[in-house]
């Protein structure tokens, strides 16, 4: 039975988006069947993870085409896990968008196609987390990325169609990047099935080998948004409608920070670009809290914050220890929550005030003491104030960077200390700025009182972020257990090919 709830985390969402696509003219049936949608992916994912974590990676064959031929979809611990953050992240921001009252995603847009779009984004990115081959690693992104330029153009006001074509370019490219790299893995070892290509491409020359590797790691870099290759994502992402922004900033980045653990551990490991990526996780750290810091704009501000911990996660993968893993993959899980929450309350802001620029912000915490409280838990979160899961996932990945040894690991443990207290920083001045001082001038029609469901969507995650922290226990054994099948490999290989394929 558990097997063939593997591929329903992609199923539900398409179905869904089909069904919302044909009630294009009745909202309140889209509504129900994407919520009803969203919480049974959720609850699958579940599953999916205790199944993971009892019994090992659980796989189902496409079409009963066994593996290397056929599809492979495979939930093992990392995976399961992803997916139940993201089915949850993706169901809140779903209710926030409902609740947001104006067709959920701004003054003008398209209101039926809404929904099935974002389905189809959800569906985009759980397949990509569940892909045994990199085809359908590529499918899944081309599913996520063709609903995100949609998404991101959404209401075609000025600044939308202004930037949407930035977006959409980088990604484009990106995309052609991964095509390429698939087509020369495909033509050097005769299969794109990554339990097999995990040890043919030990098999090849280090030259080859290594011109793989970064292709692909180049292509994964610019969807994750990592330095020097990070300059499109704090110019799209603030355009866009709250709820749109949030989803795209929990979740889009981290299926590319996916892909690269993925691939960096199954395909390539040994660490051959360690010092590449220690290199480019610090500068993606520092530069990105540097520009969040001369941010006035809340959106920008927290864009830059996003790509700046995106260089935490680096870290971790290029430790390649089970401690800098295990670091990586639980940051993973805290930021896709903390950053989704701080761009909703960035949404509840502008609701509330009129607008996410600082220089005519203030009195908030006077006038919205609850707004003050969603902001403050998140915010001091992603700085790292103990005894958030925030300052626990950094304190692990600066004790395995510790634990490594080495000059440019000490350097990065630097950086990441730095990055952290610039990101308290930042916090603070906003909270400073929007909520402590007195307001400079009044918003135009500031509303009585913020939608009942935002705010209670809003108010779901920041209670979801404090209970990482609560489960820090349990969720970091999750997060070893996954670091050390990443590490072995056997559990997955054994999952997926039968015994002898070559």
């Amino acid at each position: 039975m558990t097997p063939a709830l593997v591929p329903l985390p992609v199923v539900v969402p398409l179905l869904g988006a089909a069904l919302t696509l044909i009630l294009g003219n009745r909202p309140r049936l889209q509504r129900s069947i994407s919520v009803v949608g969203l919480a049974a992916t959720l609850a699958v994912s579940v599953l999916l993870l205790v199944e993971a974590y009892r019994h090992g990676p659980v796989v189902v064959q496409v079409g009963g085409w066994p593996a290397p031929v056929g599809i492979v979809l495979i939930a093992d611990q990392l995976a399961a896990l992803l997916l139940v953050v993201s089915s949850a992240v993706t169901l809140c921001v779903l209710l926030y968008s409902v609740g947001q009252g104006r067709s959920e995603v701004g003054e003008s847009a398209p209101v039926s196609i809404y929904h099935p779009t974002y389905l189809v984004l959800t569906a985009g990115v759980t397949n990509a987390f569940l892909a045994g081959d990199l085809f359908n690693l590529y499918v899944g992104f081309e599913i996520l990325l063709a609903a995100s330029f949609v998404l991101i153009t959404l209401g075609g006001t000025e600044t939308r169609i202004r930037t949407g074509p930035t977006y959409v370019v980088v990604n484009v490219l990106s995309s052609m990047i991964f095509l390429t790299a698939l087509g020369l893995v495909y033509a050097a070892t005769g299969t794109l099935n990554m339990a097999q290509l995990a040890g043919r491409l030990d098999a090849l020359p280090g030259g080859v080998r290594l011109g793989l590797q970064l292709m692909l790691l180049l292509a994964f870099g610019i969807k994750a948004a990592v330095f020097p290759v990070s300059a499109w994502l704090p110019d799209s992402y603030p355009t866009a409608p709250a709820p749109v922004t949030a989803v795209f900033a929990g979740l889009l980045t981290k299926v590319g920070v996916y892909a690269i653990i993925r691939t960096e551990t199954l395909l390539f490991p040994g660490g051959q670009v360690a010092g590449l990526l220690l290199v480019v996780a610090g500068l993606t750290m520092v530069v990105g809290i540097l520009g969040a810091v001369a941010q006035f704009d809340l959106k920008r501000l927290f864009s830059f914050t996003l790509v700046s911990h995106i260089g935490y996660m680096i870290f971790g993968v290029a430790l390649s220890s089970v401690a800098g893993l295990a670091g990586a993959i639980f940051y993973v899980v805290h930021h896709i929550t903390v950053q989704t929450t701080l761009f909703l309350v960035a949404g509840l802001i502008e609701e509330r005030a009129g607008s996410t620029d600082l220089r005519r912000l203030g009195g908030l915490a006077r006038v919205a003491p609850a707004l003050a409280v969603l902001f403050f838990v998140p915010a001091m979160n992603l700085a790292g104030i103990p005894p958030f899961s925030g300052f626990l996932g950094k304190l692990g990945l600066l004790q395995a960077g510790v634990a490594a040894g080495g000059a440019l690991p000490a350097v990065l443990v630097a950086a990441g200390a730095l990055t952290s207290l610039l990101t308290l920083y930042a916090a603070s001045r906003v909270w400073n700025i929007a909520f402590w001082r007195a307001p400079r001038q009044a918003a135009p029609h500031p509303p009585a009182r913020l939608p009942a469901l935002m705010v209670g969507a809003t108010t779901a995650l920041v209670v979801f972020g404090v209970a990482l922290t609560l489960a820090a226990g349990p969720l970091f054994r999750v997060s070893v257990d996954a670091a050390t099948d990443l590490r072995e490999r056997t559990p997955y290989l054994r999952a997926v090919l039968p015994v002898g394929t070559p």
